[in-house]
């Protein structure tokens, strides 16, 4: 079955890497939000790129849940030296991706192009598809006024309350041609259990993205990624709640009504069943906390066969 997988962060990376064990080697497709990447010390870091990247190709730092496994910052302790900012820590092989990255791009590599010929030197059987070749930023308004994503979420550890937030440059981006065959072409569309705000909102803040997935005619599913209220990493529960929303599975369900026809809860979550489907949502109840790579398996393994029942009718 050809899978596309709607992406960004930790849930999505562990998910992206249980399709990856279970689906024939190519046939899985990761639409990856762009919307947190960054400058820093003169590169163009792709995070959510990044850790699916790593984790598709076995390196990631599981633990710390970015990074590479091992990995040294002998390069981040000489630019303290030389008093740069150095809060938003790189370690020596992840910033070797950098500075590749810019080298394709500095050669005319778009974003999309530059990112598979990085998983593929890695050997990374899957397809990593940014959003957008575009620039798109994510910009939250809090108490302290306007900050861009890494501010937030790693220089000042998440802890201002998000009051609003707005995707810089959607407006004029356009989805990476590659992610809308990857719609057009899918056997499975899954919308990962990342943040519905901030991983997912960008992706489907692109002009045209929306259109795509509702055209779509493979199955729609979307996973929740708040279980019990809460959100298992992450700021996703808190920004659901000063944003206006529910902070559950409900809440992630209305984000998501109109775009995918079935919606799947955890365990935990069972009696919020009756309240999704009032939504117009087919429900399945599954176990979605994956804490090792048997449970990535599990899951990415009952979601393909949901995908097929639905394909049987």
């Amino acid at each position: 079955m050809k899978v596309t997988l709607l992406a960004g962060g930790t849930g999505g990376s562990k998910l992206a890497h249980g399709f990856q064990m279970v689906v024939p080697p190519g046939d899985l497709t990761v639409i990856v939000n762009v919307a947190d990447d960054a400058e820093h010390h003169g590169l163009l870091v792709c995070p959510d790129l990044d850790t699916i990247m790593y984790t598709l190709a076995g390196i990631a730092n599981r633990e710390q849940g970015w990074g590479v496994a091992g990995d040294t910052f002998t390069a981040m302790a000489q630019l303290e030296r030389y008093g740069a900012e150095t809060w938003f820590r790189i370690g020596d092989a992840d910033l070797a991706t950098h500075v590749h990255r810019a080298d394709l791009m500095a050669d005319g590599a778009s974003l999309a192009d530059a990112t598979a010929t990085l998983a593929g030197s890695l050997g990374v059987p899957s397809h990593l598809i940014p959003a957008t070749n575009d620039r798109l930023r994510t910009r939250l308004t809090t108490d302290e006024g306007e900050l861009d994503f890494q501010a937030y979420f790693v220089q000042r550890g998440q802890r201002d309350e998000v009051r609003a937030v707005r995707f810089e440059g959607a407006d004029a981006a356009r989805p990476s041609p590659a992610a809308l065959v990857a719609l057009a072409t899918a056997e499975l569309v899954v919308i990962g259990p990342s943040n519905p705000i901030v991983s997912i909102g960008p992706i489907l803040a692109v002009p045209g993205m929306r259109e795509a997935l509702v055209a779509s005619p493979a199955p729609r599913i979307g996973v929740s990624g708040i279980v019990a209220g809460k959100a298992l990493r992450g700021p996703a529960d808190r920004m659901l709640t000063s944003l206006g929303h529910e902070s559950s599975a409900v809440g992630v369900a209305r984000l998501y009504q109109g775009l995918v026809t079935h919606f799947v809860i955890d365990e935990q979550d069972q009696a919020l069943a009756p309240r999704i489907e009032a939504l117009g949502m087919g429900v399945s109840v599954l176990p979605t906390v994956m804490r090792n790579d048997g449970d990535r398996a599990s899951l990415a393994r009952a979601l393909v066969a949901l995908g097929e029942g639905m394909l049987r009718g």
